[in-house]
Order: C-alpha cells, then structure tokens, then sequence
C-alpha cells in the first residue's frame, strides 16, 4: 500500500483521489478551503464558498467522455448526481434538420451525458469520496511547499509542508489544484530546474447568466451547444432541476461589448438571436456574471525525458489549462486522472519509471486534445479579430474545414464530428480514418449558412440603446422547452 497525497479537492482531484483509494492505496486530499461539502445540491449551490474555484458558479456542461470515466471508475458518484437532479442529455437529439437519415447507430449511446451545475457535480463527488474506504479529505488546509530528499541530481519529493509547519509524508504527491497551481514555485523552492511552460492569454471573456424554470422544463436546443454569431459566441447549457446557463463569449480586447455586464444590455443581445431567444424564458437565480483573463497554459515536467524531480505528478488543470468556452477541462481531466491511476499501478514503486511513463501519457495521450483546443480557440480569435478589424479572415485547415461542411449532411460524418465535441476523439484522430474521409469527400455541402443574429453594426447600436431594453419574461412557459431528464441536445 502507497501512501499518496492529492492537493486539491475539486472535481478531479476528488476523483482521482478515489481511484487511487480503490486501489488499495492510503490516499489523503488536502483543500485549502475551509467550507466542507454541503448536505443537499440546493445548498452547495446558493451556501457552498469555493474561493479557490474561480469558474465554481459559472456555465457547466459534463461532456460523455467525462461522464464515461466516471461511469467506468466511479459509478456510485454518477449515482448521486442522478440522485442530485441532474439531466440526462444526449447530443444525438440535436441533429441538424439537413440530416434525412435518422436512424439510431450501434454505439450512439457514447453521446450520452448526464449533467449539473458545477457546485452540484463537485458536491455528488464529496458524498461518494466520503464513503471511499482509505480516503481522507482534510479541508481548511493550506501547502505551503514540497518536502524533498536529493536522489542523485534530480530532487526527490517526499511530502508536503503545511503553513502551519507540520509535514506530511508521501510517496507519491500529486497537485490538483488547477489553474491556480504553484508548482513551479514549489518546484523551484526544492532545487529543481524550471519547469517548461508555455502560456498565452485565451482572449476570451464570459458573461453569463443562470435561469430556473418554475415548472422543471428546460429549453430545448435548437442550435450549437456553442454558436458563433458574428463577433459572438452563445453557449448554451442545460443544468440539474430545470435549471440551465447561457454565455456571450467576446473578444477580450472588445471594448464596446464590456456593457454585457449590464443586465439589460445582456438580455437584448441574447433577445436578437432567433434560434437562443427562449432561452430566457425562465426565473434569471443570478446576475450577469463576468469572467476573463483566462490563460490557455502547458507544463511539463519531464522535458526530454530528463525528470525535474520524482515522486511528483500534475494532472488535469494543474497540468494544462484552456479556454472554457469549449467545456472540456473537466472531461479531459478526468480522463488525465483516470490514466494516472493505471500508471501509479504499474510504476509507484519506481520513481523515475513512474515520472517517464507519466510523462510519456501525458504528452501522447492528452496533449493532443489540448493542441485541438488550441487551435480552435487561436482560429476563432482570429475569426472575431477581422470581423471586428473588416480585414482577411484566417485561412483554416482544408481538410478540417471540409470535416465540418460535411457534418450537418452525413450521419456518420456528424457522429465523427460530435465525437470531437464530446471529447471522445481529436479532430485529428478523426481524420485519420480512411472511411471517414472517403465519406467527406462523397459529400457536396452547399455553402455554410451563418446563424441568425445581430451584425456587427447592429450589435454595437443594441449595446448603445441598452438601457431602454427589455428584461426577460418570467415564468411563462415558450415552445422548446423539455422535462428535466428527458433526451436533449
């Protein structure tokens, strides 16, 4: 039996945590906030103080991947998210009106997931960790750094020092607590070379709103989970108990557009999108909430092979981090932790096997499904700059530009693409099927059709006469709208 310290208790790290604790492992967790976990999904949502999860109350969406591990690993904690209220919804259910072949496919139930609100998911995970034997989770608990022993030039850590001054042995650490993570400082601190990171400003900044339905109905998707408007992004997403968000993604540097803030102002915007207007046919339970300054980032801490120090692991946001308009961190996290499991069976015992093959997961496993991101978020950055800027738009990848086309106008095509927006495949991985991309090139797409909504040049004038704008009705009852549960996309 190991003994494994897991610094954070968010959603992966909790999963993690428990994983490893399945395993036979003696797993402690340790969070620096102090509240503990609420008794009921009510109350983690309006009670629940969780000052180091910066997008704690903001959009959530499970994507199927996510919900696959959790499935396979940690089923009772999927137990208790059903339990909790949350909505079963299927990606399949919004095919494209273009689509005539309808029918249902061997494995279509992959496109299934089952999702909450964050503060909701993350309280599922606290119960089903409380009841996980050789786990403990102390919260209230601040790290101030790493314990090391030298092992020959590279810095053995073998704890953690508290703030308090206690240390705690370990022979494994493992840091999950995500974007804010300080291990290169810590790293730093024992001796250790820099680690390696690459970080840029995502460009993107969110304003947002949650709703509630008076009668447990929520609006049916009739669009993109993410739609591009213009210099817009609506992100739609359906939660737990009749409840759902909605997001205008902008252009950080998009100075008129910082009035979304503005309730009014938010609401007329969202109102002027035909295929999203009923999405605020609801009671607003929040403000219109804003957040930037998110950092697109990648560490690595065995570069070339040649470890920084052993007895140390990264996973999830604590390893890489990007743009949330894609929803994809908590999924790819989960997968991340998944994987650090299979590989602590194999080489706990074995420091620097461990760190290699770790790093050897992690750069071929899951680092292509950050560059997938990446890339889109760089692409449509620069889509919104020349629309804002009337200048050239970037060129995009000719096949990739294809494999979209194609997607409203094949079955099999869109299940493709689906899986790059479930986080079940890389666009890439994708398009190295050979009968995918015989079906691509079998499809003549007309020209793609933009959704409706403002202009740029209507847009501005909206955000200008915003104070004269209307608030959305509350509580009455708009076509497309489903019981909380039932099959939606």
């Amino acid at each position: 039996m190991s003994r494994i310290v897991v610094l954070g208790a968010g959603v992966c790290g909790l999963a993690t945590a428990m994983m490893l604790a399945r395993d036979g492992n003696d797993v402690l967790v340790l969070e620096r906030d102090y509240a503990p976990a609420p008794s009921t999904p009510e109350k983690a949502w309006t009670n629940w103080e969780r000052a180091g999860v910066t997008q704690f109350r903001l959009g959530h969406l499970l994507l199927p991947a996510g919900r696959a591990v959790l499935e396979a690993e940690l089923p009772e904690a999927l137990a208790f998210l059903a339990a909790a209220g949350a909505l079963r919804f299927d990606f399949l259910a919004g095919m494209p009106p273009t689509l005539a072949d309808r029918h249902a496919r061997a494995g279509d139930g992959r496109f299934v997931t089952l999702t909450a609100r964050r503060p909701v998911l993350e309280q599922a995970l606290a119960r089903a960790a409380a009841q996980q034997a050789g786990l403990e989770v102390r919260r209230g608990v601040t790290v101030a750094g790493l314990k090391s022993q030298p092992r020959g030039t590279t810095p053995h850590i073998v704890g953690v020092r508290l703030d308090s001054g206690q240390e705690i042995a370990a022979q494994l650490v493992v840091d999950a607590t995500g974007r804010r993570s300080r291990l290169p400082q810590w790293l730093s601190a024992v001796g250790a070379n820099a680690v390696p990171e690459e970080a840029e400003d995502s460009g993107f900044t969110y304003y947002q709103r949650t709703f509630r339905s008076p009668d447990g109905l929520v609006p049916k998707l009739i669009a993109p989970v993410g739609s591009s408007i213009g210099t817009i992004m609506l992100v739609t997403l359906p939660a737990d108990n009749g409840t759902w968000a909605v997001v205008i993604a902008t252009s950080s540097g998009d100075q008129p557009l910082k009035r979304l803030r503005d309730a009014r102002a938010w609401t007329s915007v969202v109102e002027t999108c035909p295929l999203h207007a009923h999405w605020l046919h609801g009671e607003p339970i929040t403000s219109v909430q804003a957040m930037g300054g998110l950092i697109d980032r990648r560490r690595r801490l065995a570069p070339g092979g040649l470890p920084l120090a052993t007895g140390i692991a990264a996973v999830a946001d604590a390893w890489a981090c990007t743009n949330p308009s894609l929803g994809r961190g908590i999924s790819h996290g989960l997968r991340h932790a998944q994987r650090l499991r299979d590989i602590v069976r194999e080489h706990v015992r074995d420091p620097e096997a461990f760190v290699l093959a770790w790093d050897h997961v992690t750069e071929h496993e899951m680092r292509p499904f950050y560059d997938d991101v990446l890339a889109e978020n760089r692409f449509r950055r620069g889509e919104v700059d020349s629309l804002r800027s009337d200048s050239e738009p970037p060129t995009p990848d000719t096949q990739t530009a294809r494999f979209v086309a194609a997607a409203p106008h094949d079955p099999d095509v869109f299940r493709a693409y689906l899986e790059t927006r479930a986080a079940l495949a890389t666009t890439r991985e994708v398009l190295e099927r050979p009968a995918l991309v015989e079906r691509i090139d079998r499809v003549t797409a007309p020209a793609v059709v933009p959704l409706p909504g403002p202009s740029r040049s209507e847009l501005l004038h909206l955000l200008a006469d915003a104070p004269g704008g209307r608030t959305p009705r509350m509580g009455a009852r708009p076509p497309h709208r489903r019981r909380a549960g039932a099959g939606t996309a």
